[in-house]
């Protein structure tokens, strides 16, 4: 078992949930990392599971086809050991024996950062945006002109 500080009351979780869109036999897999607020281990994956199951849903993309959420699991839960603060280490991977050519494939330039890249190629994933949601923004839209 991993050291676990005896204060420790912070934890992230990554949850895996599956988007399937109705007519498309591609899926779409988000590996979503989040906060957990917890007293202990147990408790920790006890409330990342419960925050995984809330992804699960199903509604109607802008063409009308089903599009479902489903919780797959956990792929990783730990304790944050540092104060959460600027600068604060939230997680790590350690890799042993890497090259210098793998090293600079996992640095990425600024514009490919996915905080500043485009949504570029968004047209080569399947459509599960939420119909009503699209309705209500251009609604929205309408109004403010």
């Amino acid at each position: 078992m991993a050291y676990v500080p005896k204060n420790a009351i912070w934890y992230w979780a990554e949850v895996i949930e599956e988007i399937g869109v109705e007519g498309d036999s591609r899926n779409v897999v988000h590996r979503n990392v989040v906060l957990i607020r917890a007293d202990s281990p147990t408790e920790a994956y006890e409330k990342a599971i419960e925050i995984g199951k809330r992804y699960e849903s199903s509604h109607q993309n802008p063409e009308g086809a089903l599009v479902q959420t489903r919780f797959r699991g956990l792929g990783g839960l730990d304790v944050i050991h540092d104060n959460l603060e600027h600068g604060a280490e939230l997680l790590y991977q350690e890799d042993i024996a890497v090259s210098q050519e793998q090293i600079q494939k996992w640095v990425c330039p600024k514009d490919r950062l996915s905080l500043f890249g485009s949504e570029e190629g968004s047209d080569l994933r399947p459509d599960y945006g939420s119909k009503e949601v699209v309705a209500e923004v251009q609604k929205l839209m309408e109004s403010q002109k």
